[in-house]
């Protein structure tokens, strides 16, 4: 299982456009630690790639990766398809970014993808462009990632031959009810915020990809434990971070994101793990933004890492 990190920052990315604080300020003084918006890519077989999340930097992020890049025909890309693990905007803008494709997957949970069909209206928007099949993603058992995507002539080859050669597998752990605030009053499902689960039968590796949690089921809990690679959410250093620093009247945890550190925090979970551990998903207030941060030792006397962007993950 092959795993490229493409982005580790929260919404607005770091530096945001309209921030002056101290992460923004100093990515923009120090471009090394510039993040662009949480994301992965994913091998599925033989030349093609799986993108979790389609964030608004989604055609840099491709043009970075050289393993992302078109070719050897004039149209033909490796791309085939995103998968979402919510309906927030930083996680799905991208999806019309791709409206280039003659076709794209999009595996998605029943609600998100009716967020982005009735809310967002995208399937009206790029229907014009391209053709978009939509898969649910299963919250039990798990599917194949790459599958056929039908309607389309024989000879299409604006993507490589479909089938999952490398048989990786995935399922979706619903962690969270958090709709984005465009949906505020659609109905209740605890799948709206999912963490994505990926398995390589090949190899028995297995990898956990959790950019947003509001809570730790005990299904993620199990999983995590199960796991060889866990990416979990980082946004926030501790709870009250977001009110200190003035962005929020809320906390880390009313906003939907369990803090690192505290009471609720998530590195002692992790810490008790024998995966690999990585945060991602770093919001510009985040000490961690900043690679002097004693923060960084703390983590690093857990055995935690702060994923970045450009990684590369090989299981």
């Amino acid at each position: 299982m092959l795993l490229l990190v493409l982005g580790t920052a929260a919404g607005g990315g770091i530096p945001q456009w309209n921030c002056a604080c101290s992460g923004c300020s100093g990515a923009r003084a120090h471009p090394h630690r510039r993040r662009r918006h949480a994301s992965l890519a994913v091998r599925s077989g033989d030349g093609r790639w799986y993108v979790v999340n389609a964030t608004p930097d989604i055609g840099d992020q491709i043009e970075d990766r050289p393993e992302l890049h078109p070719g050897p025909g004039r149209r033909q890309t490796p791309v085939a398809g995103v998968v979402l693990t919510d309906a927030e905007l930083d996680h799905t803008l991208g999806i019309a970014r791709l409206r280039e494709a003659d076709r794209l997957q999009v595996i998605a949970t029943a609600p998100v993808r009716q967020a982005l069909l009735d809310r967002l209206h995208l399937g009206a928007v790029l229907a014009p462009y391209t053709c978009v099949t939509w898969r649910e993603l299963p919250r039990r058992g798990t599917e194949p990632l790459a599958g056929d995507m039908p309607g389309l002539p024989d000879a299409d080859t604006s993507v490589l031959p479909t089938g999952d050669t490398s048989g990786l597998r995935i399922s979706g752990i619903p962690v969270s009810g958090k709709r984005p605030r465009y949906a505020a009053d659609a109905p209740d499902d605890d799948a709206w915020v999912v963490a994505l689960r990926l398995y390589d039968p090949s190899s028995g590796a297995t990898a956990l990809y959790a950019p947003a949690l509001a809570a730790w089921p005990d299904r993620l809990q199990q999983a995590a434990a199960e796991a060889d690679c866990v990416i979990v959410d980082g946004t926030f250093w501790d709870d009250e971070e977001p009110r200190r620093t003035g962005i929020s009247a809320r906390t880390a945890t009313g906003m939907g994101h369990l803090p690192i550190e505290g009471e609720n925090g998530t590195a002692e979970r992790l810490a008790r793990l024998s995966a690999r551990c990585l945060y991602t998903h770093l919001n510009n207030t985040n000490p961690l933004v900043d690679p002097a941060a004693s923060e960084h030792k703390k983590l690093a006397r857990l055995g935690i890492e702060v994923a970045y962007d450009g990684m590369v993950i090989e299981l």
